[in-house]
């Protein structure tokens, strides 16, 4: 943002993506989000950007500072559902515009794992992580300007670990990709791969779960212009076991 101005993103046809995208099918030129809406995304993640392109909705990126702290005894639920609000509440927009803000954490039992504040960190929480299934909360928010309709969705992934090594830390760690995740891992990394197998939204521990984002855009009568599941299984090289349950929700 330059300015207090959004920056204009070219999606899906001219984003640029750092990880490959195998057989994904997009038309080239991508339409306004409807004739009426158009779509903030108030998030600064590029693995947000890059899943949300999957519809094929023009949108434009405006991100607001915002205290993450969290609140004593909050749950993680409550946390990131505060925390989406929060976040699509602090943006400036048109009257005809939506906005979509994203929060995601890593869950550990009952202890919240946010991003490392060093490598020393990141190596601890990768440790203790490693051979052991947790969960990612991603909480969403949908808000129209127009009327101050809010919607909030959640979803909650279990996410297994692999067994990996020390060596494989503090390699991983010394790439610095850990250093701005939470729970210090990016699910879709090449070469670290940390889990051993999904039956969730893979979607969601990257940041977006999209089918959710689908769903709440649909009650506010706006579709998406692509098949996201096929798109989003085929950047992910995923099958999704969820997609259908959670679209029909």
């Amino acid at each position: 943002m330059r300015n207090g101005q959004a920056d204009v993103i070219r999606c899906p046809s001219g984003y640029p993506l750092p990880y490959p995208l195998p057989n994904l099918l997009l038309v080239l030129e991508s339409p306004p989000v409807n004739e009426k809406n158009s779509l903030i995304l108030a998030s600064n993640s590029p693995r947000r950007r890059q899943l949300l392109a999957l519809a094929n909705w023009n949108f434009v990126v405006s991100v607001a500072d915002v205290d993450e702290s969290q609140y004593e005894n909050e749950s993680p639920a409550d946390y990131v559902l505060r925390l989406a609000e929060t976040k699509a509440r602090a943006i400036k927009a048109d009257m005809d515009q939506i906005i979509l803000a994203a929060d995601t954490t890593v869950v550990d039992g009952s202890e919240i794992l946010g991003k490392p504040k060093d490598n020393a960190e990141a190596i601890k929480m990768l440790t203790q992580l490693r051979g052991r299934t947790h969960q990612v909360y991603t909480g969403v928010a949908l808000l129209r300007v127009s009327d101050g309709f809010l919607l909030t969705d959640l979803c909650v992934t279990d996410v297994p670990m692999r067994a990996y090594s020390d060596e494989e830390i503090r390699s991983y760690v010394a790439t610095g990709d850990p250093l701005d995740k939470a729970g210090a891992y990016a699910i879709q990394h090449p070469e670290f791969s940390p889990v051993a197998s999904m039956n969730g939204c893979y979607a969601s521990v990257m940041g977006l779960p999209m089918c959710h984002v689908v769903r709440m855009m649909r009650k506010m009568e706006v579709e998406p212009n692509a098949d996201v599941p096929m798109n989003c299984q085929k950047f992910l090289e995923y099958d999704c076991p969820v997609f259908e349950s959670i679209l029909s929700g």
